[in-house]
């Protein structure tokens, strides 16, 4: 057994297998239930080749949530075996799948919330644990998280979450609406928003400055390209951290994309660094600067530029592969047509590749592995 066992516990070596396509809560509470009673657990994670989410992020995702029971241990294996149930070679195919990542080790109980548990346990010469097969101390399973996530928000870990959620960056040039947006629409959405870090540097910057020079003002402040490389990291990192707690839609003032036209805004071009740190969000919105006052908040110096920044905003994000809305006309009429987009955007769901399942013309008494 290995050196991170718990001893003293009802069962030696429990094995759990399954596809976790994704992991959800009813995932956790098996793993958990297992971890309760065996002395170390193998999780064996046996998706198809078919599926559109990594083995590899599954087995992290997996190591993630359940990092405090180092006894409990994640093994992954592609199993592209057909899903016949009613047939011993294939029990056979796969269970040969399951032996190879148990490194030929023993196992004494198998824990399962799926009928084929008992068939499993009987064929490694173990003993069968069903946990809440019937789905009612955890009403969730695979096939509705992957139909509707969104419904099943809170029962995803916060790193299935941060993979998951759909990302709505608001661009725009100076003193047009963008952090008014943003706030706005995690406010109605009851999600996260990420402020522009941006905006946080170039306080410091100033503050700095008139340390120095009591009279210094934002256009005294002075820009470098590893300064936009900072503002890149820093608003990724800061995206990052708010798409483990955030709602399916996740608002974010900025990103490294708008960065680069800021940075040729200051620095007369954009550097590769930069403009290669760009992602891919499900949206873009771009607020128009047109009938909009500029705010003179003592961090702005643009107001002369703010026609030439829409317009570059225009024409980077029209060959970006990335929707775009434009915002116009009042707050209210620039949240609807905002609010409508992201709605769209839910309404839309999320796309995953189907999973191998047992052919319809054969009886699957023992079900499927655990989706």
């Amino acid at each position: 057994m290995s050196a991170g066992s718990e001893p003293g516990r009802e069962f030696r070596h429990g094995l759990v297998v399954g596809k976790f396509y994704p992991p959800h809560a009813g995932h956790h509470a098996l793993i958990g239930a297992a971890a309760a009673r065996c002395e170390a657990v193998t999780v064996v994670v046996a998706p198809s080749r078919r599926e559109s989410i990594p083995l590899d992020l599954r087995v992290a995702w997996l190591r993630e949530a359940h990092a405090a029971t180092p006894w409990v241990r994640f093994v992954g294996r592609y199993d592209d075996h057909p899903v016949d149930y009613a047939d011993p070679a294939v029990w056979d195919l796969h269970c040969a799948v399951f032996a190879d990542a148990l490194g030929g080790e023993p196992v004494d109980a198998v824990f399962s919330s799926e009928a084929y548990g008992e068939e499993l346990a009987r064929r490694f010469g173990a003993f069968a644990v069903c946990v809440d097969l019937d789905r009612r101390a955890v009403p969730v399973s695979g096939t509705a998280v992957r139909a509707d996530p969104a419904a099943h928000w809170p029962r995803l870990s916060p790193a299935v979450r941060a993979w998951l959620v759909r990302r709505v960056v608001v661009v725009g040039a100076e003193s047009t609406g963008t952090t008014t947006m943003a706030e706005a629409l995690a406010a109605h959405y009851g999600t996260a928003w990420v402020p522009e870090y941006g905006r946080e540097l170039t306080e410091r910057k100033l503050a700095g400055l008139r340390g120095v020079r009591p009279d210094a003002t934002v256009f005294d402040v002075t820009w470098d390209r590893d300064d936009f490389l900072e503002v890149v990291r820093e608003q990724q990192a800061a995206e990052d951290a708010a798409a483990r707690v955030s709602g399916p839609l996740l608002f974010c003032d900025t990103d490294a994309r708008a960065t680069a036209i800021w940075e040729e805004r200051y620095l007369g071009s954009s550097s590769e660094a930069v403009r290669s740190a760009a992602r891919r969000p499900a949206l873009y919105l771009l607020t128009d600067h047109d009938g909009v006052p500029f705010a003179d908040d003592g961090l702005r110096d643009g107001e002369h530029l703010r026609a030439w920044m829409t317009g570059r905003f225009r024409s980077e994000l029209a060959g970006c592969g990335v929707p775009v809305v434009e915002l116009r006309g009042s707050h209210e009429e620039r949240l609807a047509v905002a609010v409508a987009a992201c709605d769209a955007l839910l309404a839309a769901g999320w796309s995953f590749a189907e999973p191998l399942v047992p052919g319809a013309s054969r009886s699957a008494t023992v079900g499927h592995l655990a989706s």
